[in-house]
């Protein structure tokens, strides 16, 4: 079965798509999956799209008509792109899978209360005429889960068996964790931001709405401030237990001002260079009571050299910490497309694909809501035992 994997993430750049094969192996009772990646393409915004988006994630209120527009304009652009990568390749998808683009993602009191995804599914169904799954995060929220993070069944998968407790990371504009146990447990959340406060400051410092850290080399011309440092891990999130999710909702530009106040006259790259040792450290105090061994990150953090080296720091020697492409065989930019799909495989053949002990949801959900194609929608008999490993093909 062929799968396209469409995600955009909180940093709001660019649309991830993956064009991935599954294969189930293995006996009734212990059936593995293999997943070959057939294609990957990363389509950036245009530059009203991505600004109008960067809006959306801002605190303030905005018109109903931008959030259609974008709506529209997301699913649009997500048609052409699985068309694009079709005909590229020659190969044609049995399922779409979109994740959209997250504009809310509201938590009260540590509970999640609804989460909103942009990027309307009817577009895609109509140019391709293939069956499209979307809204995935909202089944698990509504059986009392996080919503968050999603790559809990992927990284399971993944991992599962191994001899100490491994963690796989993901940095985004947020960073989530998933561990992995060597009895199988595991859990997943939320750290806290990867890029996202970075990337306000890079922004202010360039002058340019779209701007990044590129290679880390704003925070390195920089000095970590400890009183500043000090202050910004002092909130209340980081001390929460998991399940835990969170967004741009906390983590944004005025959340930035309100600790900035207490710090005048710091350097612009002080300032950068502490987002980006406040990352490191957030993730080095999620993994360490774990006991983690080894971590595999993936992410566009990855090509941050100098968040890498803070990363390594904060966790010590005795950690490595490679990318997923290096550990698993698993692209690091491909790897979100490639957990949408398997979301996506999984929902179709009636499987939950998100764990309880990762959303703290009260059961195991299927994901999602389906889009009929040009047929009928017609699933598949339901499979009675879901794979317990995921394997990459080379």
């Amino acid at each position: 079965m062929i799968v396209a994997g469409l995600m955009t993430g909180t940093s709001a750049d660019a649309l991830d798509v993956a064009l991935v094969e599954f294969r189930l192996e293995g006996s009734v009772d212990e059936p593995h999956l293999e997943m070959e990646l057939r294609s990957f393409h990363e389509v950036a915004f245009d530059s009203d799209l991505a600004l109008d988006i960067l809006r959306l994630l801002e605190p303030e209120p905005v018109p109903l008509a931008l959030v259609s527009s974008v709506d529209r304009r997301l699913g649009q652009l997500s048609a052409e792109a699985v068309a694009a990568i079709c005909q590229k390749t020659g190969l044609d998808c049995d399922l779409i899978v979109s994740h959209g683009q997250t504009i809310r993602h509201d938590v009260r009191d540590g509970a999640v209360e609804s989460t909103l995804q942009l990027g309307q599914p009817a577009w895609i169904a109509e140019r391709l005429g293939v069956p499209v799954l979307s809204d995935i995060r909202s089944r698990d929220v509504a059986a009392g889960g996080q919503g968050a993070p999603l790559a809990g069944m992927l990284d399971h998968l993944m991992l599962v068996g191994g001899e100490q407790p491994r963690a796989m990371l993901n940095l985004g504009g947020i960073a989530n964790v998933t561990i992995v146990s060597p009895r199988g447990e595991t859990i997943a959340f939320d750290t806290g931001p990867a890029n996202a406060l970075i990337d306000v400051m890079a922004r202010r410092i360039t002058g340019d709405p779209r701007s990044f850290d590129r290679e880390g080399a704003m925070a390195a011309q920089g000095h970590v401030d400890e009183a500043l440092l000090a202050d910004l891990l002092a909130d209340p999130y980081y001390a929460r237990p998991a399940p835990k999710s969170t967004g741009k909702e906390l983590f944004h530009g005025p959340y930035l001002d309100r600790h900035l106040t207490r710090h005048p006259g710091l350097d612009p790259y002080d300032i950068i260079a502490t987002l980006t040792r406040l990352t490191a450290r957030t993730v080095a105090q999620a993994c360490m009571p774990m006991g983690v061994g080894e971590v595999a990150a993936s992410g566009g953090g990855t090509r941050n050299p100098t968040l890498m080296s803070e990363l390594r720091d904060e966790l010590g020697a005795g950690v490595p910490v490679t990318t997923t492409d290096e550990a698993l065989g698993l692209p690091s930019e491909a790897k979100e497309g490639c957990l949408v799909a398997l979301l996506g495989w999984l929902s179709w053949h009636g499987l939950p694909a998100t764990l309880p002990s990762v959303t703290g949801a009260t059961h195991g959900t299927l994901a999602g809501r389906f889009t009929p194609g040009a047929k009928p929608l017609r699933l598949p008999e339901p499979l009675r035992t879901g794979p317990v490993r995921l394997r990459v093909a080379s």
